[in-house]
Formats: structure tokens, C-alpha cells, sequence
């Protein structure tokens, strides 16, 4: 950890783990916050507001986590999920910051605005967040995260038909997972 990331103290152990797989946020400012409720998402990443224009090192990011979330008719605590899949979840959100990092202001302005404008522009956004946590080494994180989803008895088919629609599919994270290791 260090002086520039904000964790809640309840989730510090499973955070540092995500963390630990992306030294480059090493100096990144990060802040871990719980919200009450998050519309379609369960976490959620993106710059501070007043950071949104800076330069790259000195943007500060604030990854927001639902404290509740609903599957069927059940709501869950965010803080009682396992913890494979909360590192999991806090991995692709962190996939987010390191693409964020990757842009310029302008770019990530333009970023932001196909992000609300666009539904094809989701898919590749989300896409490219797992494919940042696969090429970190947490393929097994967020593999557990997917399968916890999608084989789920109690998570509505809705829900599951949005994972498979914006996110990559356990298959596709095999794929990379041999590209990254040079396996054809």
C-alpha cells in the first residue's frame, strides 16, 4: 500500500492483494469508497472530478463500491462476498485506472462521453479493463469473479446476458492468458 491510496479499513487485506498486481499505481492517488447504491454496476472507477484534467501523474482516481448489491430478489453485502471474487472485481476496476492512465486529457474526456453515449463503446471499454487485469496476472481472479456470475443459481438471467454482452468471456480470458504466455 501506499500514501496515496484511501482504503475502508474492512476491505484493506483483498484490496492490497488487487493492488499487488499493478505496481504502477504504486503513486497513483487512489480512494476506496463504499456508496450506498451504484445504478448497474457494482463498483465502479473513474477520475476525481477535480483531477479529471490534469496530467497523468497527478490525476487522483476514486473506485466507488456498492455497498449492497441484488441478485434475483436477495440483496448481498459487498463486504460479505468471498474474497476471490471481490479481488477479482477491484482487479478489473483497476484495469479502468491504468487504461485511464494510458490517455490524455482529451482523450479522456472523449472517453467519458462515448462511455454515456455509446453501448458498443461500453462493450470495449469493460472488455479492455479485464483484458488490463488478465495481462496483470489475475486471470484467476477474474475468472472466479465470471464463474461466480454466470454459474450463480440465484443471479437473474439478465444480469448474467450483461456479462456476457459487455465483458470477456472465460474463453477469450484463456486466450489471452496463452498470448501473454507465448501457448498457440
Amino acid at each position: 500500500m501506499s500514501a496515496q491510496h484511501i482504503i475502508p479499513e474492512s476491505i484493506k487485506g483483498n484490496v492490497n492483494t488487487a493492488l499487488s498486481y499493478y505496481p504502477q499505481l504504486k503513486d497513483i492517488n487512489l480512494e476506496f469508497r463504499f456508496k450506498k447504491n451504484i445504478k448497474k454496476s457494482t463498483m465502479q472507477a473513474r477520475p476525481t472530478f477535480g483531477s479529471f484534467l490534469k496530467s497523468r501523474k497527478n490525476r487522483a482516481y476514486v473506485i466507488l463500491i456498492s455497498e449492497k448489491f441484488q441478485i434475483a430478489d436477495k440483496e448481498f453485502s459487498t463486504r460479505h462476498i468471498p474474497d476471490a471474487i471481490f479481488i477479482g472485481w477491484i482487479g478489473h476496476e483497476l484495469g479502468h485506472v491504468m487504461d485511464y492512465q494510458n490517455r490524455s486529457k482529451l482523450n479522456l474526456v472523449w472517453f467519458g462521453l462515448k462511455y454515456l453515449l455509446s453501448q458498443s463503446h461500453i462493450v470495449e471499454a469493460e472488455r479492455a479493463a479485464d483484458a488490463f487485469a488478465v495481462n496483470h496476472g489475475m486471470e484467476d481472479y477474474i475468472l472466479k469473479t465470471k464463474n461466480f456470475i454466470l454459474n450463480h443459481a440465484d443471479i437473474t438471467q439478465a444480469y448474467k446476458d450483461r456479462i456476457k454482452k459487455y465483458y470477456l468471456s472465460p474463453e477469450e480470458i484463456m486466450h489471452l492468458v496463452e498470448e501473454r504466455d507465448g501457448i498457440e
